[in-house]
Parts: structure tokens; C-alpha cells; sequence
């Protein structure tokens, strides 16, 4: 079996690639700030001794990296970059110290990284522009990553938006399905007249999968369906799915200066290196966040 070490593996995205990695038969370790369990090792990716030590154990075929703040609106600033930044480089000078080379090393970057573009469809080509401390965090942990392709077969991800059973609450779309869940009659939201990629999980999931049996190395790859849905189609949908129309209210606080009407990520390069995907629809997905 080919053994598989994810960072973060209790977030989110963590807990169903962990599931889905191992029911394609890999044998699956984490890492997380809590406390040890089987097949998991506590580990502050800030702290290379931590995951020296951990390295040094397991020797992982595949590496993925998911751990990280991912919450834009995280209060501190610099916990962005000690943590995104220069934990992610400590994990790559670990595997250079050890003279570890796995099959696959991927790490998880964001799309947040393109910032303000004024165009629609963004590619991997574009010279990112972050505007915000989670964006710029990841930036230079990407601009700082290229320099060990040469020494380790590193595929960059940068996802587009991503939903599914479990998503914290604080993420747009698992806030409207709780406020439906919860019989609420009214929700505050920002701009409404915005579309959107919110793709499945399970597609995340699959796509990292597909890297790690690709012999693809040292790219930066969009996770998107270039697919962009309404906010007013999700509303609409869970007005059906829960039998009664909500209010919606409108937050200025919610609403951010000169957001684009339509913003998705090409797919192109994904397709090209990856092949079809097979796509969860949205109404099911937010049937399955709704009934769970």
C-alpha cells in the first residue's frame, strides 16, 4: 500500500480526503495540533523539529499539505505567514535534510491568490495579484516553493471555491444551508447578484487523487470547473429543498467595493494533465448539506 501523510488532516477538506484516499487503497497518516492517535502525529508545521521527527518515521510515498489558517478574516496577520509561509517551507527544507524525495509532494495554495484581476476567467498564466494577507500568504509560500522543483516533484493547487458535509460554518454556503436548517426567516448576505464556482469536495478529492498517480511535477494547477453558479440559484434551490422562501438582507458590511459579477477559474490545464471529471450538481450537494 502506498502511504500517504496529509498536514491538516482534521480540517475540512483533511477529514474526506483522508476517507476517500483510503477507500481507494492508500494507507493514510495525518498530522494535526492535537494530541497523537493512531495513524496521526501531533505536529506545529512552525516547529521543524516536529516534522523532522515525524518524517524521519514515516517516510511517506505522497506527501499532501493542507494544513494552514484558511478564514481571510482570521484576526491576527502574522499568524498567515508563520503558519502558510514559513511552515510550508519548513516542511520542504525537513524532506531536503532528510534526503527524502516522495513520488508526489502536493501542496495546497488558493485562488485567492489571483486578487482583483477585472476579468472573468482566471488562469494560471495570470500574475497574481492578492488582496488580502491570506492571499499574499499564500503567494509567497508558492514564489518560495518554486525554488525546490528542481530537487522535488512538487504540483501546486490553487482551489476555487469548495463546499461539502462539514465545512465550517463561517463559509458562505454552509451559513445559508444552517440558516435554513434552523427554520430562519431572514439572512444577511452582501452582493447577491454574483456567480460563483462552488464545486464538491468529492471533486477536490478526486483531483488530488489523479496527482498523485500522474507523473505530472513542478506545475501550478487550478482545482475549478470554470463553472460559475448565482447566489441567488443556491438561495432559490434551498427555498425548494426546506418548503419556504427566506428574506434576504442586505449587510453593507457584507459588500466589498467593486466585487466582479462573475469570477471562475479556467479548467483547462486541469483537464489537459488530468482528464473529465465526473461532477457532483449542485442541488444534490446542497440536498446532502441540508439533511445530514
Amino acid at each position: 500500500m502506498n502511504k500517504v501523510l496529509i498536514t491538516g488532516i482534521d480540517s475540512f477538506t483533511g477529514k474526506h480526503l483522508s476517507s476517500y484516499l483510503e477507500n481507494s487503497g492508500y494507507d493514510v497518516y495525518g498530522t494535526s495540533l492535537s494530541k497523537n492517535a493512531e495513524k496521526k502525529y501531533k505536529c506545529d508545521i512552525t516547529n521543524k523539529k516536529d516534522i523532522l521527527n515525524i518524517l524521519e518515521v514515516l517516510k511517506p510515498d505522497f506527501f499532501i499539505h493542507l494544513s494552514g489558517i484558511s478564514f481571510a478574516a482570521h484576526g491576527n496577520s502574522e499568524d498567515f505567514y508563520k503558519v502558510n509561509t514559513i511552515g510550508t517551507i519548513n516542511i520542504l527544507d525537513a524532506f531536503i535534510e532528510l534526503n527524502l524525495n516522495p513520488e508526489k509532494i502536493v501542496i495546497a495554495s488558493s485562488a485567492t491568490v489571483y486578487g482583483n484581476q477585472g476579468i472573468e476567467i482566471l488562469d494560471e498564466s495570470m500574475c497574481p495579484h492578492p488582496a488580502n494577507h491570506y492571499g499574499a500568504s499564500k503567494y509567497v509560500m508558492e514564489c518560495m516553493a518554486k525554488n525546490y522543483f528542481n530537487r522535488l516533484n512538487i504540483v501546486i493547487t490553487r482551489p476555487f471555491n469548495y463546499t461539502g458535509i462539514g465545512q465550517p460554518d463561517h463559509f458562505l454556503i454552509p451559513k445559508i444551508v444552517k440558516h435554513f436548517k434552523e427554520k430562519k426567516q431572514i439572512i444577511e448576505l452582501g452582493n447577491i447578484n454574483v456567480s460563483r464556482e462552488f464545486n464538491s469536495v468529492d471533486f477536490v478529492c478526486e483531483v488530488y487523487k489523479r496527482i498523485l498517480e500522474n507523473n505530472i511535477s513542478g506545475e501550478i494547477i487550478n482545482i475549478s470547473t470554470n463553472k460559475g453558479v448565482k447566489l441567488l440559484d443556491v438561495i432559490s434551490i434551498m427555498n425548494k429543498l426546506a418548503g419556504y422562501e427566506i428574506k434576504i438582507e442586505i449587510n453593507p458590511f457584507f459588500v466589498r467595493k467593486d466585487e466582479i459579477s462573475k469570477l471562475t477559474g479556467s479548467n483547462v490545464k486541469l483537464l489537459e494533465f488530468l482528464g473529465q471529471f465526473e461532477e457532483k450538481p449542485l442541488n444534490y450537494l446542497l440536498k446532502e448539506m441540508f439533511e445530514v
